[in-house]
């Protein structure tokens, strides 16, 4: 296949907003590939060469794609930058300065391409940036005008097609089957290894049969699961009767993985590799794990050596740095509480009930513990959080087996006057659930009074430039949205200006900048315009009073034109470095918070 193929369908989707002419769209493209093939189209959808989990990005900015265009396109980097500025885009830059007399007639393969593209992002050492940015510029020109712009798009991480990883899944259901029959599969296979192209290539070589023989493996990260929330103990008793419950730790989730020998791996809550940040959670692995091969779910935390106690999520962020790590680690040391286990000596544990999983757990770092029941002990509740610098760095998470309201809220309040963040409800006997946010767990965070009683975490896709004081700034509100992942759209629901320092804001503008797109996105549903869109990258964590119906935001908008809203919201949480995108707060979450709150009756429009 002809990379040119790639482009015509890249066209075609960046001028449609529908998702079903996407999915079709996407799905004929992927009719024409052979296995080999398939697994680079849905990399390259993606705008990468490797999965996410793989530290294989192609480090090159504004400036370098901006040589390469020159060099190739025989232009001045003068001229080059004029364009720019008049458009706003380096892939329109290329294609408009693209004459087309230096490309052959057919242009590159896609294996071509992906070779090349996957050569540059591993170009390291001295004289790297000339290596890159010649690879480029070969690769520009041999290319249409077409396939300069998605080319440069695709290294700048802009692809902006509007398609993440569900439109990707439904359209290798329907490239094989025409319908969604294969989705189910696909999805799964993907939740366990989280890498698109494994499961295209096993799709297309071994069909469904082949996508049901991939499995857990330590060294593939898992999907993490997530909870569901109720508003109080009765609604969780009365959804799952007699559970587990443990602390809500406001930590950084991590998922550690340890594979033969001493080799360690440990990814974040959006699947990045972040074992060289956290040198003490790897050493406590191999030293804890006593020879196992295993992958253990948790948060860490970090906490104060001189005092033991721990730190609130603002501080424990910090260490997700890749400079000055033997500092941070001396200064801002951490503890991995592990609160399930996936895998076990080449054995995939997802499927047990929780109670086997914990066990398990208890079993290989809390010393074989019997599952606690409070009706048997006198003294069951925590009663102090601190760390011991000298113990164990992995610790099972504290948990209980209750089946009254009573004794969930006594837990709750202990668990939040030692300063978590609250509790975790499990069903007893529910799998791991890579990938979902259902019931089988319940979070339940602290109360507000007069509040929502628990926060949100939205994207920003927009910023207002700033009045009065905030002229200084360039920014003065930013207009964020929630994930609907049954269209894998961004839709909005609330303007947003209060809550941020000075500093804040002039670091968000900075951040925001860097995805700044002349046109709205293709995954965002907007009513709104802002004064700048950006592309849905950036989470903040928002506290509001309540939740409304509102004609100007398009979150569960339904048939009567109204979507949801948020009442007076204000940041709590500054940039949420450890969540995707698509780990934003869902539009049934919001929709169900609604509901509880009784307000049935809607503003007039």
């Amino acid at each position: 296949m002809r990379f040119a193929r790639v482009a015509k369908h890249f066209d075609q989707l960046e001028a449609t907003r529908k998702r079903l002419e996407m999915v079709a769209i996407l799905a004929a493209l992927f009719g024409e590939a052979n296995a080999t093939e398939i697994s680079q189209l849905a990399y390259l959808s993606q705008g990468r060469v490797a999965p996410n989990s793989e530290q294989v990005e192609f480090g090159m900015g504004e400036v370098l794609v901006a040589e390469a265009i020159a060099q190739a396109l025989d232009q001045s980097r003068e001229e080059v930058e004029a364009q720019f500025a008049r458009l706003g885009d380096y892939g329109l830059v290329a294609a408009a300065l693209h004459t087309g007399e230096s490309a052959p007639p057919e242009g590159p393969k896609v294996s071509t391409v992906f070779e090349t593209l996957t050569q540059l992002a591993l170009t390291a050492g001295a004289g790297s940036v000339a290596q890159k940015t010649e690879l480029l510029a070969r690769l520009l020109r041999e290319a249409s005008a077409s396939e300069a712009k998605h080319l440069a798009r695709i290294l700048l991480g802009r692809l902006r097609l509007g398609i993440g990883a569900p439109t990707v899944m439904d359209a290798l259901s329907f490239a094989r089957t025409e319908s969604k029959e294969a989705r189910k599969p696909i999805e799964r296979a993907y939740n366990i290894c989280s890498d698109l192209g494994l499961v295209a290539r096993t799709y297309w070589e071994e069909g469904e049969d082949g996508l049901a023989s991939i499995k857990v493996a330590a060294g593939r990260p898992v999907r993490p699961a997530a909870a569901e929330r109720l508003p109080g103990p009765e609604e969780i008793i009365a959804k799952v009767e007699r559970c587990a419950v443990e602390p809500k730790i406001d930590g950084l989730r991590a998922q550690l993985h340890l594979l033969t020998g001493d080799e360690v791996r440990i990814f974040s809550r959006n699947l990045e590799d972040t074992t060289a940040m956290f040198p003490e959670l790897a050493e406590g692995l191999v030293a804890q794990a006593h020879g196992h091969t295993v992958i253990l779910d948790g948060e860490a935390v970090a906490y104060d050596p001189d005092t033991g106690q721990y730190y609130q999520f603002q501080v424990t962020g910090t260490r997700k740095r890749k400079y000055g790590i033997e500092e941070l680690r001396a200064t801002l040391p951490l503890k991995l509480f592990a609160f399930d286990i996936l895998y076990l000596d080449g054995v995939d544990l997802t499927d047990l009930p929780y109670t086997e999983r914990r066990e398990q757990l208890e079993e290989l770092l809390g010393g074989g513990r019997e599952p606690p029941n409070h009706e048997d002990e006198t003294d069951w509740l925590p009663t102090e959080w601190s760390a011991d610098p000298e113990g164990p760095v992995l610790l099972p998470s504290d948990w209980h087996i209750v089946d009254t309201a009573s004794d969930l809220d006594t837990y709750f309040y202990a668990t939040v006057g030692l300063g978590q963040e609250g509790i975790v409800a499990k069903r007893l006997d529910s799998p791991y659930q890579a990938g979902a946010r259902n019931y089988n767990w319940i979070k339940l965070k602290r109360s507000y009074r007069g509040e929502l009683q628990d926060t949100i975490d939205g994207v920003i896709v927009g910023y207002w430039q700033g009045k009065g004081h905030r002229a200084q700034f360039g920014i003065g509100a930013v207009l964020t949205a929630l994930y609907d992942p049954g269209q894998d759209r961004f839709v909005t629901v609330t303007r947003l200006g209060t809550g941020f320092s000075e500093e804040e804001w002039v670091a968000l503008r900075q951040r925001l900048d860097q995805d700044q797109t002349a046109e709205q996105p293709s995954r965002v549903d907007s009513q709104l315009t802002p004064d700048v869109w950006v592309e849905p990258r950036v989470v903040i964590e928002i506290q509001a009073d309540e939740i409304t119906r509102s004609p100007f935001h398009t979150a569960g908008r339904g048939e009567d034109d109204l979507g949801y809203a948020l009442r007076f919201p204000r940041v709590i949480g500054f940039v949420r470095e450890d969540k995707r995108p698509e780990d934003a707060t869902a539009v049934a979450e919001i929709v169900s918070l609604y509901e509880r709150q009784g307000q049935q009756a809607a503003p007039k429009k």
